[in-house]
């Protein structure tokens, strides 16, 4: 379980993230919903190690990792497809997969693992291809594809349906709902789409100002005023 208790981190002089504690639980998806420049995405990078926290506690399966690189955090089971997808254009799809393997050694790292197939299909119709000839909807199917060739136990998504076509959104939400269901997995899930938050949530975090301001369960998103918070 992801555990992160009274979280703090500044920029020159702003307080950037304001004591965030929050919990990600194996076999749910805790949403994370804000407007834009509230914090997400400093958030995660402190949780991916990218930017140290500068107070509170960030723990994972009972251990602190603060300190730990971000490549250690990727060791110990932590998955991160950040916003924009940051795939390799110039590599082809299949490549793109093995580069989600750096956590194995040996043959383990030399295939691609079946299940990555059978999530996205069309990863496999393309594995080939080049990453940078695929469409929007596809990278964004690659990227959460190469996060999960590693065999996570959390993963962490940063806006995953930003500029994506309706079919695509589906499918990964498919995905992200199917993953949820097998139970040993914990997802953190940031979105603005208000709606694909909803269907997917077992809980919620609103975030402004860098505070979390509202949590709740994922079936009372609607009643709890959720939309009204979050609308651009």
């Amino acid at each position: 379980m992801l555990k992160v208790s009274e979280l703090n981190q500044y920029y020159g002089g702003s307080h950037i993230l304001r004591g965030l504690s929050f919990e990600a639980r194996p076999g749910e998806v805790t949403c994370l919903l804000g407007r834009n420049g509230v914090g997400k995405t400093t958030l995660l990078k402190c949780l991916m190690g990218l930017i140290p926290a500068k107070s509170g506690t960030i723990s994972w399966q009972d251990k602190t990792i603060n300190n730990r690189k971000p490549h250690q955090r990727v060791q110990a089971g932590i998955a991160y497809v950040p916003q924009g997808r940051e795939i390799f254009p110039r590599l082809t799809v299949e490549e793109n997969l093995l580069m989600g393997l750096a956590r194995f050694s040996g043959a383990q790292a030399a295939k691609v693992p079946e299940e990555i197939w059978q999530l996205f299909p069309v990863l496999l119709e393309m594995r080939q291809r080049r990453g940078g000839d695929l469409s929007g909807g596809q990278q964004q199917q690659l990227a959460i594809g190469r996060a999960l060739a590693c065999k996570p136990q959390l993963l962490i998504l940063d806006e995953p349906t930003e500029g994506i076509q309706p079919s695509v959104i589906k499918e990964i939400g498919a995905v992200i709902a199917g993953l949820a269901k097998r139970g040993d997995m914990a997802i953190l899930l940031v979105e603005q789409f208000y709606d694909f938050a909803a269907e997917l949530a077992d809980s919620y975090l609103v975030m402004s100002r860098g505070e979390i301001v509202q949590r709740g369960r994922g079936e009372d998103m609607e009643t709890d005023g959720v939309r009204g918070l979050v609308a651009i």
